[in-house]
């Protein structure tokens, strides 16, 4: 079977123009009137929060979630899909070594979509999840009791930027971040990726996915940026990171892609060497 890749034309596309606006309307009438109450939304959004693009998307999220928690974590799914979707997220880590005893931090971590597994597989107290929207983690603690993951004691944080200064040097094996950055102006993301080298302990990972474009990089609203991956690598390599494209995340049915990032081993950066890899289990 064949790899699977996102179509050139996918990546090369730009949302932002008109003529794919209209394109897009003449194709999918039916998402119009959604698109346009998007539309009024950031106008006024837009006026209210100005330069706060956290408490910009933290609005937008308490919309989303007043109308449907599934639909505001992910878009338009059916619950089958936000289903899905998590397992997705969870089947992939698991396959690149997600052990018990590692301790996870899940930025954006949303009413739980993949977290109640990874919630699930981990040791008590290893998952801590963060996110901007009191309206969702509200979701998620239902999701926690919904699921009877108590006992597993899994940590629930509004957090209100990405710094991080509240968590712990070097304490995380794995860092996860799913649709995120798609959502990210880039100056949070480099905000993020400036702190986050901090947590991570030696030997773990730092995975985000992201809306890729190979193209001019644009945003559709202030809900919905595309980036080159070269523009995230190298943002990662300037705070002294290592961030690769993950091409076996490419085959899975995700319409975003994935970057690793790692800290450097001292040891093997000195001497040029490669970065040691880690191994399922």
């Amino acid at each position: 079977m064949g790899t699977k890749t996102p179509s050139d034309s996918r990546l090369s596309r730009n949302r932002a123009t008109l003529a794919h606006k209209v394109r897009y309307a003449i194709g999918h009438p039916g998402r119009v009137p959604a698109h346009l109450r998007r539309a009024a939304r950031d106008a006024w959004l837009r006026a209210r929060y100005r330069d706060d693009h956290i408490g910009y998307y933290r609005a937008v999220m308490a919309s989303d979630a007043a109308r449907s928690p599934e639909a505001a974590v992910g878009g338009r799914p059916s619950y089958e899909r936000w289903l899905a979707i998590g397992q997705m997220q969870f089947d992939y880590l698991l396959e690149h070594g997600l052990r018990p005893d590692d301790r996870m931090l899940e930025i954006g971590c949303g009413n739980l979509r993949a977290g109640r597994l990874f919630i699930d597989h981990l040791d008590p107290g290893h998952y801590y999840g963060i996110d901007i929207s009191p309206h969702i983690l509200i979701e998620a603690k239902r999701t926690v009791v919904r699921h009877g993951l108590q006992a597993k004691l899994p940590h629930l944080t509004i957090a209100d930027d990405l710094t991080f200064d509240f968590l712990p040097e070097g304490h995380f094996t794995v860092v996860h971040a799913h649709s995120v950055f798609s959502h990210s102006p880039l100056d949070v993301v480099d905000q993020c990726l400036e702190n986050v080298g901090r947590i991570l302990a030696p030997g773990g990972f730092f995975d985000f996915t992201f809306d890729r474009t190979e193209g001019r990089e644009h945003h559709v609203l202030r809900e919905d940026f595309y980036y080159r991956t070269e523009t995230l690598t190298d943002l990662a390599a300037s705070h002294g990171l290592t961030a690769r494209l993950m091409d076996d995340w490419e085959r899975l049915p995700h319409g975003q892609s994935k970057i690793r990032v790692t800290l450097p081993a001292p040891d093997r950066a000195a001497a040029g060497g490669p970065e040691p890899e880690r191994s399922p289990v």
